[in-house]
């Protein structure tokens, strides 16, 4: 065995998975799992977990696999993770985790990520039961949204003996889990249900078409409906547009729209009343993870698929997994390339996009180097659909209908780092509705911090 290689893993065809919604990585065997965990060093100051935002006890559950006792590596993850197996999916592990990881400095760091969806799914197949709440405490938590923040500081309190109740929006639990992330990035039915369904092993309620500041408000909630404290996590799913000429037109969508209505409303399926009009030509504006998920959709809906960002490819915001992929399926690469305006025909409908060539000059805040218009390079793109992907912010509508609930400039709710205290007493709130769109697992680490602060302060109220 080379220490320092990493185990392959094996994955769907690219040909075959651009015609399809089926996961394109398809998880380690048994064998390959203990095989990647015997090259961890079991290090005494191991750099892996102070990088790992909800802080898994990463060698130990690696040692674990390496011996074959996967029901013991479940338990330990379990003690820091609601959402294994979404997270071994899904979380940037190669930014966290696998970035200090000691054999990374000669070689390839261990597949923490791919290990921990291994357990995750062993477990789920062998239908472990890695949870034993404490007995009712006596508080009522009131949790708004089922992303991942909601569904991590739901779990962490329904161990502790809370009673948990989650209020969703939508029709179904998950939050940006079942609207946001491709089916083959990320199964619904089997892996996001799955985490679903052990929280309600654990005694949390979810109760669906709830719009808090519509059906019910915070305060009602707090005066009234006998919650002893509230976390807010509802995300941040209003769509960001560019504001350029035709951007209104027939064919123009925002990446949240298109995720949807495929992820949750199941539009790729013919079976299903739900169908979205993807033309020929599509392209899609932006470089993050949902614009590649957005593209990587369009072409499994038939449409040729251009990836439009204005920097170049080393400073694409999006996973190095998710871009290798999406080239590997097909999806085109229209870098230093900017949209200045949309044309439509005489019907309103998208006929294409005029753009203009970029460079990039100095660095701006974001430590990467600004994007500077070529002057006399504009041309037209062939496009008859176009998708923005350009980042979303949280909706207004808790903040306005909650008295004493602050926010910013960016409409994200105003709320203590260490503990996601708001400036309303007895709430609490974390994840997107207070960072703008980040990732996953850094939501999971504001549930879990929330959780925690929410216990300390009940536990000492009689």
């Amino acid at each position: 065995m080379d220490r320092f290689k990493r185990t392959p893993i094996s994955e769907q065809d690219p040909k075959e998975r651009a015609k399809n919604f089926k996961e394109v990585c398809l998880g380690y065997t048994k064998e390959e799992a203990m095989r990647e965990a015997s090259r961890c060093l079991n290090c005494k100051k191991p750099g892996c977990v102070p990088n790992c935002p909800v802080a898994i006890n990463i060698p130990k559950f690696i040692s674990y696999v390496k011996e074959g006792d996967f029901e013991s590596a479940a338990k330990v993850i379990a003690e820091s993770s609601s959402l294994p197996a979404v997270c071994g999916r899904v979380c940037p592990q190669e930014t966290q985790c696998e970035k200090n990881c000691v054999l990374g400095i000669k070689g390839e760091a261990i597949a923490i990520g791919k290990l921990e969806r291994f357990v995750a799914d062993w477990s789920r197949e062998h239908d472990i039961n890695t949870s034993k709440p404490l007995p009712y405490n006596g508080k009522k938590v009131a949790v708004i949204g089922s992303g991942p923040s909601g569904l991590s500081c739901a779990g962490d309190l329904a161990k502790l003996g809370y009673k948990v109740k989650i209020f969703e929006a939508l029709h179904e639990p998950g939050g940006v889990l079942v609207y946001g992330i491709p089916e083959f990035r990320l199964p619904k039915d089997t892996v996001v249900k799955h985490e679903i369904d052990n929280l309600r092993k654990l005694g949390v309620d979810i109760e669906t078409d709830v719009i808090i500041g519509k059906t019910i408000t915070i305060d009602e909630l707090l005066n009234g409906g006998g919650y002893d404290a509230v976390f807010v996590g509802s995300g941040a799913g209003l769509p960001k547009f560019m504001n350029i000429p035709g951007e209104n037109s027939n064919g123009v969508f925002s990446a949240n729209e298109i995720l949807t209505r495929n992820n949750l409303m199941k539009a790729f399926r013919p079976e299903y009343a739900t169908p979205i009009k993807i033309g020929k030509k599509v392209a899609v504006v932006g470089g993050g993870n949902v614009a590649m998920d957005a593209a990587r959709t369009a072409l499994r809906l038939g449409g040729e698929a251009h990836i439009v960002y204005r920097r170049s490819l080393e400073e694409l915001p999006a996973r190095t997994e998710e871009v290798h992929h999406a080239k590997e399926e097909g999806v085109i690469f229209d870098l230093l390339t900017n949209p200045v305006e949309i044309i439509a025909d005489e019907k309103g409908w998208v006929k294409g996009m005029k753009c203009i060539r970029m460079k990039l000059g100095e660095p701006d805040e974001s430590g990467r180097r600004k994007p500077v218009e070529i002057k006399g390079s504009e041309f037209l793109m062939d496009v008859d659909t176009v998708i923005m992907a350009l980042g979303t912010s949280p909706n207004p509508l808790i903040p306005s209908t909650t008295k004493g609930l602050e926010t910013n400039k960016r409409n994200c709710i105003i709320a203590q780092e260490d503990t996601g205290l708001t400036t309303k007493d007895k709430v609490y709130a974390g994840g997107d509705a207070v960072t703008g769109s980040a990732t996953v697992i850094l939501a999971m680490a504001a549930g879990r911090k929330a959780a925690a602060a929410i216990h300390e302060r009940l536990s000492k109220e009689k």
